[in-house]
This record gives structure tokens, sequence and C-alpha cells, in this order.
């Protein structure tokens, strides 16, 4: 919710949240997509035997729903730079690095890397996926998506979204990552890997 609001105000989160970690005690929790077997799910166990004790729990639920939406934020956020560049998104082409839930693991259940894909693909946009860690055949098998098994050829890419802070991704340099792109490209930064300045915005 945080990163929503920082977005308003023209702030960059990650840049808050260091300021705020000059604090002592400050707890440098960073927003991303929420998805996995656990935190994702999890809360909803307690939520519902609250309910079933007579009591609402507003915030846990506030929680869980802002972050079951932040992948159509995302891809929102997206397509709002693209068309602000003047591209034509049936014709476009993004390239979505990274479907599993989190960094350096193949475990793609309840990856929340899927909203954004398939808001981007709702816009009409061609979308690939790359993503070293990923088993091809679950992916296909849990969503119905295919993904590339190799890094794409560079220069393809209208839009460019790194989502998942994989290290093979995190060890590139920022030049490395925006060849894949067009000229006039755009590169969304789900998980501030990259500096500010080398991005178009981030969560």
């Amino acid at each position: 919710e945080l990163a929503l609001i920082f977005n308003r105000m023209g702030l960059d989160t990650l840049e808050v949240l260091q300021a705020a970690g000059t604090k002592w005690n400050f707890l440098p929790f960073r927003p991303g997509l929420v998805g996995g077997h656990c935190i994702g799910v999890d809360p909803y166990y307690l939520t519902h035997k609250s309910q079933e004790m007579g009591y609402h729990p507003e915030m846990i639920l506030a929680g869980r729903r802002i972050n079951d939406n932040m992948g159509l934020y995302v891809a929102t956020e997206v397509i709002r730079l693209m068309v602000k560049r003047g591209m034509s998104l049936p014709k476009a082409r993004i390239l979505v690095l990274g479907v599993t839930f989190k960094e350096n693991c193949p475990d793609v259940r309840n990856t929340r890397v899927v909203d954004v894909v398939q808001e981007l693909k709702s816009y009409g946009a061609t979308v690939d996926i790359y993503d070293p860690w990923a088993d091809a055949h679950v992916v296909k098998h849990e969503y119905g998506l295919d993904i590339l098994t190799k890094p794409p050829a560079a220069g393809q890419y209208d839009g460019i979204v790194l989502a998942v802070a994989h290290n093979q991704f995190r060890d590139m340099p920022p030049d490395a990552i925006h060849a894949w792109g067009r000229p006039d490209h755009v590169l969304y930064d789900i998980k501030s890997l990259l500096p500010a300045d080398q991005v178009d915005a981030r969560l």
C-alpha cells in the first residue's frame, strides 16, 4: 500500500525505505507480488476462523485485498508508460523476467507474476516469459503459459518487466537487460534490482 501511495506522491519507494532505514529499529519490508504456498494463503486460515467466531478481521483482509491486486496495478503501470511513448498495444511485445513466486527457487505455486502476464495479454500485447529457474512443463500445466527455455534474442521487446530477483538477473549489468528491448522500450522493475535512473518505473 505504501508503494501505491508513494507512486501518487512522485516518490521512489526504495529511496523512502532507505531513508527510513537510518532509524535503528526499522524493519526493511519491501513491496512486491505476494504469492507462494504460505504468505499469500495462510492469512485466510485465521480470517476464516475469526469469522466463525463472530469477528470480522478487517486489517488482515484489507492487506490481502491490496496484495491480491498488485499484479493488476503493475500491469496497468506498464501499459500506461507504453501508451505515453505512443506504442500500439496490440502489436507490442513484452518480456517478463521471472515467473516463480520468489527468487532463486523453482516453485511456481500461487505465483502472482501470472496476474501481471494475464493483464498485459488482456490489452492485446504479446508476452514472453523467461525464467531460468522455472520448469516449463510445470508452468504450462499449472497456468497454461509457455515460457522461453533460453534467453531471448536482443532488441525484440517494447516492454520489459523485471518480476523476480533471481541471481541470474541480479548479476546482469543494466545494459544487458536493456539489450532485450527495442530502442524506445519501457523497463519496469518490480523488485528494485536496478538503480532508479536505469528504469522507467519500479514498485
